[in-house]
């Protein structure tokens, strides 16, 4: 066995531990188990105990939204619709990137845009809820869910009616401010253990859902790619950051190591591919 192949071998059983290992917080996994729409109909009912959910459709599965050729593309996790047309994102983010904030405006107005067609009127437009669900505090107050809707800022009493709401949801919240239902969920996803019927019956789905070969193959072939997108960013990187110093932009190799859009920018004019 030479070199590459051995490389190769020794990636794919890395993937198979990834995968057998594998829990709730994967994105790739919550997805595939919210398929089921007891289950999540059950969480929306957990996050959102107000609303009277009867039932829950799915337009599609992972939902793949791209408006045009050089708009960023969109990928949500779990995407539904309820018996009044309410729509609901559900997002599983591990990585805090910092820019969840940002994100979720963007994933909000690329929905917004599926849902209304020309010649429709504004008001036509669907309420829509963008969830994230994370295992680290994205505003750093301990708390385990934060809710936003746009209300006036000389007047709070005053709601702008947009029905665009944004929620974040933190598994290592510290307060007392979230249902034990919804506490048990976030302990779930923080990795404890189920404590209550619906977090066994997830944990069920977890196992039942790494049985599937059809997915295990889908997740190996996307963990490869994204792999192997690393890898080309990585050298699209270096080649950059050579360009840079030998032309003394030493300010900006700093930048673009912080910076994607300037960096996708920079790519552009020293024509790196």
């Amino acid at each position: 066995m030479n070199g590459n192949e051995k490389e190769q071998m020794e990636s794919m059983e890395d993937r198979q531990r990834s995968w057998e290992e594998l829990g709730i917080s994967n994105d790739f996994l919550f997805g595939k188990v919210m398929q089921n729409p007891e289950l999540c109909k059950e969480l929306l009912q957990r996050i959102l105990p107000d609303l009277k959910i009867d039932h829950i459709e799915y337009p599609e599965l992972q939902k793949n939204i791209k408006q045009d050729i050089d708009a960023k593309s969109v990928r949500l996790d779990v995407y539904v619709k309820d018996e009044k047309a309410v729509v609901y994102d559900i997002e599983m983010q591990v990585s805090d990137t910092k820019e969840l904030p940002k994100r979720s405006r963007y994933y909000q107005s690329m929905i917004d845009l599926q849902l209304i067609d020309k010649g429709q009127y504004y008001n036509e437009l669907n309420r829509s809820y963008v969830i994230f669900i994370c295992p680290f505090d994205a505003f750093g107050k301990g708390r385990h869910i934060y809710t936003f809707e746009n209300i006036c800022k000389e007047d709070g009493s005053i709601s702008m009616g947009d029905e665009a709401v944004k929620i974040f949801l933190n598994a290592k919240g510290t307060m007392d401010d979230v249902s034990k239902e919804l506490k048990a969920f976030l302990d779930y996803v923080a990795g404890k253990k189920p404590v209550d019927s619906y977090v066994e019956k997830l944990e069920e789905a977890v196992k039942e859902a790494k049985k599937n070969r059809e997915w295990r193959h889908e997740y190996m072939t996307l963990l490869m790619r994204d792999q192997e997108n690393q890898k080309i960013g990585e050298k699209k990187m270096a080649k950059l950051i050579i360009l840079l110093n030998e032309d003394g932009r030493l300010s900006d190799i700093i930048r673009v190591s912080q910076d994607e859009e300037y960096r996708q920018e920079l790519y552009e004019e020293y024509h790196i591919s």
